[in-house]
């Protein structure tokens, strides 16, 4: 039996802008971190939270969920009905659509949140809020993943929430377009962004990942994957990486949230 939900949608319509392959960085990570997971769930369920004004982000979800677990079924949520109407005709086996937000109006425990680019229009006293109420409505070893990208997907960073609250953030990026890591600050989730700072341990993480990676330059000549890996090698003298170098290739890297969170949060 779910939890009684509010009549009306809680929060607020995003600006729904939306593009093919956008969310493929994140999905590509959920399905590598959370596969075995949604595989082992009777019944995994996955929420596209706030897809936008099209549906593509929640039909290549489903298609990228599958490949690590045959069974896994996705819900697009919008809180915008007009864009759950549009959504409608793009249904199917293991795919469809609903109208409604943070309130998640489902008969059964998520194994899978995804919330790109939806909180960045809040303000970041609002995030904890949230992130709490999603992380409430998870089966026991559901996971939330909250981040933000740019439009194209080339930059993303998020962060996985257990039901217990936040795990990790990961960094994520089109190695070819990098010039340092900290051009990933712009693409900071809201709990993060504002909090770029000197004092604060996710402005001391990028000034250390610039340093590593100015100090990794000589690896360049053999490709940014490689000055990529090389960098985040020396990232873990200081820093506590939880992912090694088969996600590194990747140009990925994974940190502790108590690393990085906020001070006095």
């Amino acid at each position: 039996m779910s939890p009684r939900t509010p009549s009306r949608p809680v929060g607020t319509v995003t600006r729904g802008t939306t593009n093919p392959n956008r969310l493929r960085r994140m999905d590509r990570w959920i399905a590598a971190a959370h596969g075995a997971a949604l595989r082992r769930a009777d019944d995994p369920v996955a929420v596209d939270l706030g897809y936008g004004a099209a549906p593509w982000t929640a039909v290549e979800l489903l298609a990228r969920l599958r490949e690590a677990a045959p069974h896994a079924r996705v819900v697009g949520i919008e809180i915008e009905p007009a864009r759950v109407a549009a959504a409608k005709p793009y249904e199917r086996d293991g795919l469809t659509f609903r109208h409604g937000g943070f309130e998640l109006p489902l008969d059964t425990a998520p194994t899978l949140i995804r919330a790109a680019n939806v909180l960045r229009q809040y303000d970041e006293e609002q995030v904890a809020a949230v992130w709490e109420r999603l992380c409430g409505r998870l089966a026991p070893d559901g996971l939330l993943v909250e981040g933000t990208c740019d439009e194209i997907g080339r930059r993303h960073v998020w962060v996985a929430l257990g039901p217990e609250g936040p795990r990790t953030v990961t960094f994520a990026t089109r190695l070819g377009s990098l010039h340092t890591p900290s051009d990933l600050a712009e693409r900071l989730p809201k709990a993060l962004i504002h909090r770029n700072v000197p004092g604060e341990p996710v402005h001391a993480f990028l000034r250390d990942f610039d340093r590593a990676w100015a100090a990794a330059a000589p690896y360049a000549s053999y490709g940014a994957r490689q000055r990529w890996i090389r960098a985040v090698r020396d990232l873990t003298a200081h820093w506590p990486v939880v992912d090694g170098p088969g996600r590194w290739r990747q140009g990925e890297v994974t940190v502790t949230w108590g690393a990085l969170a906020p001070r006095g949060v």
